[in-house]
């Protein structure tokens, strides 16, 4: 089993509802303003990294997202970019995994979070099949083999009775073999925390990254902090802990005082095991 030591924090940042969604407002440039706002923030506080996601565009389409999805998150990444050099994912809702893997690309992030990429699953927006080899090849197609893919394994908000037979530790092995660079468990939905047997049995049969994606707080940070590499925090770092709140300031500096912890107490144990 893949010892688990080095730990990466990432701040969520939900990005606007974009042109054309029920929910916009009719100003990119606010949008864009914003999410660069987010972003120097959460890197302020000493997160490693931010993912964009365009959390506020319900009611969300099924992996074919628009061209003026595609522009506007195209445009936040560029924003976001040029801010700063430290890890940035994308993530477009809902299963837009080529989508997304186009934008890093382009706009030269680090990794997408893929939802759907292997076996099928019944989503909010119906039903979504696995696209593991579609993305690899397109993958290799354009050049974006520096791209890093976290997917999702047994999604939230998703029904899994079809796979109901498979176990969520053969189904990472599976999304590794189908060359995924890490697997994200979560809860079933936005802001539930993660099943930590289940995270015990997916690090124990994967060497890839395992990332943690939902309900992490301040409150139970440290039980988990053993269990993956990655960490994604969104909903608890806004205001009352919702997602569609702006961000809080005291709850990122909190939350990211106890990782200082525990990050210094890991290189404690590393040192006193090399001596």
């Amino acid at each position: 089993m893949k010892t688990r030591t080095f730990k990466k924090v990432y701040g969520m940042v939900h990005v606007g509802a974009l042109p054309g969604t029920p929910h916009f407002r009719g100003s990119m440039t606010d949008i864009i303003r914003k999410a660069v706002k987010e972003a120097e923030l959460l890197l302020e506080y000493g997160f490693d990294g931010i993912i964009l996601e365009n959390m506020h565009d319900l009611p969300y389409l099924n992996r074919q997202v628009g061209a003026e999805i595609i522009s506007g998150m195209t445009a936040v990444s560029t924003a976001v970019r040029s801010i700063t050099d430290s890890e940035i994912g994308i993530q477009v809702l809902a299963g837009a995994n080529k989508a997304a893997l186009a934008i890093a690309s382009i706009c030269e992030l680090d990794f997408i979070r893929a939802e759907g990429y292997i076996f099928s699953q019944i989503s909010d927006e119906g039903m979504m099949n696995g696209d593991a080899g579609e993305l690899q090849r397109y993958r290799r197609q354009i050049g974006a083999e520096e791209v890093k893919i976290y997917c999702d394994i047994k999604k939230k908000h998703s029904a899994h009775a079809i796979t109901a037979d498979i176990d969520i530790a053969e189904t990472a092995k599976a999304a590794e073999f189908f060359l995924a660079d890490g697997a994200i468990v979560t809860g079933i939905s936005t802001g539930s925390p993660a099943d930590k047997a289940e995270l015990e049995r997916v690090g124990k049969a994967v060497d890839c990254q395992v990332l943690i994606g939902s309900g992490l707080t301040n409150d139970n940070l440290a039980e988990y902090w053993d269990l993956a590499d990655g960490f994604i925090i969104g909903s608890y770092l806004k205001i009352d802990g919702l997602w569609s709140n702006d961000l809080d300031v005291e709850r990122c500096r909190l939350l990211m005082e106890l990782v200082t912890k525990l990050k210094n107490k890991g290189k404690d144990y590393d040192q006193e095991n090399q001596d």
